[in-house]
């Protein structure tokens, strides 16, 4: 009877080959325990190493270590009134977290910076209290794929010059940017070719403009500059704040003016603005 499963029996060699381990055969556990040392990037390339690695860069507890400490308070936040998908793994989490997210009447948008988990904000100019921004004689919107919400405020001339925001958000701990997004000029495109129009283009030179910032827990700053080079997009840095880990969300109140009325000012195109990790100034430079 034995005789008839014999050949399920392997047959031996004298000499056995033991082979050497790899990768492939460390624990899920240890490898998880290296990879929350990584960056996400990081991880998204070890995860098609094998199975081991791939089901290691599932861990919640990885993933989990990436998200900021209130990323609960973010997403009610972000998506108050609107279903989050429930049941979600970190992973899931981090991923869904990383795309702009729009909330606010669709005039803010937040994201996770893809490498670093950092929270990122950006206020169009619809979310702007800016002054004469109905009367047509002064300001208009234009249609434009060089924004991220696709349209801009067009001033074409005023005496006054003010464009103020405010927001309520519970940012993570840490030290964050405000950028106002700005453009001299009017651009358009002739002949498949980038083009400034410098029409209405004027007063920027004779006075600066001021930019300050105020924060609910008494943070403020105040810069100022002259707008030129017209046709380019510029980042203007209006100042920073600290986020010390109150439980309470940071309101943060920011203006841009030049109220000189002894002149008229215009040919300005207003887009968004930026609140960001003050880490990524350098990185917003080199954008310019």
């Amino acid at each position: 009877m034995g005789s008839s499963f014999s050949f399920l029996i392997p047959e031996f060699s004298s000499t056995v080959t033991q082979q050497n381990p790899g990768l492939g055969d460390l624990p899920e556990s240890c490898v998880a325990s290296v990879l929350v040392y990584m960056d996400p990037p990081q991880i998204c390339k070890l995860s098609m190493l094998n199975r081991a690695f791939r089901g290691a860069s599932s861990a919640d507890f990885v993933w989990e270590s990436k998200l900021p400490l209130n990323y609960s308070s973010i997403i009610q936040r972000v998506f108050a009134g609107r279903d989050f998908p429930a049941n979600l793994c970190k992973r899931d989490i981090y991923a869904k977290l990383c795309r702009p997210n729009s909330f606010d009447d669709g005039t803010k948008r937040v994201w996770l910076d893809k490498s670093t988990g950092r929270v990122c904000m950006s206020i169009s100019s619809s979310g702007l209290a800016i002054t004469g921004i109905d009367d047509r004689r002064y300001w208009s919107r234009i249609e434009t794929d060089e924004s991220r919400f696709k349209s801009v405020a067009y001033l074409q001339q005023i005496w006054w010059f003010e464009v103020d925001g405010e927001v309520d958000f519970p940012f993570p701990v840490g030290s964050y940017s405000i950028f106002f997004r700005l453009q001299v000029g009017r651009a358009s495109r002739r002949f498949g070719r980038r083009v400034c129009n410098p029409e209405h283009v004027h007063g920027w030179d004779k006075k600066p403009v001021r930019f300050q910032l105020s924060t609910s827990d008494g943070q403020q700053a105040t810069t100022q500059c002259y707008l030129n080079e017209p046709g380019i997009w510029k980042y203007h840095h209006v100042g920073d704040f600290v986020v010390t880990g109150s439980v309470k969300p940071v309101k943060v109140k920011y203006s841009m003016t030049q109220i000189d009325c002894t002149h008229t000012k215009g040919g300005l195109c207003v887009d968004s603005v930026l609140i960001s990790p003050v880490e990524f100034t350098e990185r917003l430079k080199q954008s310019f």
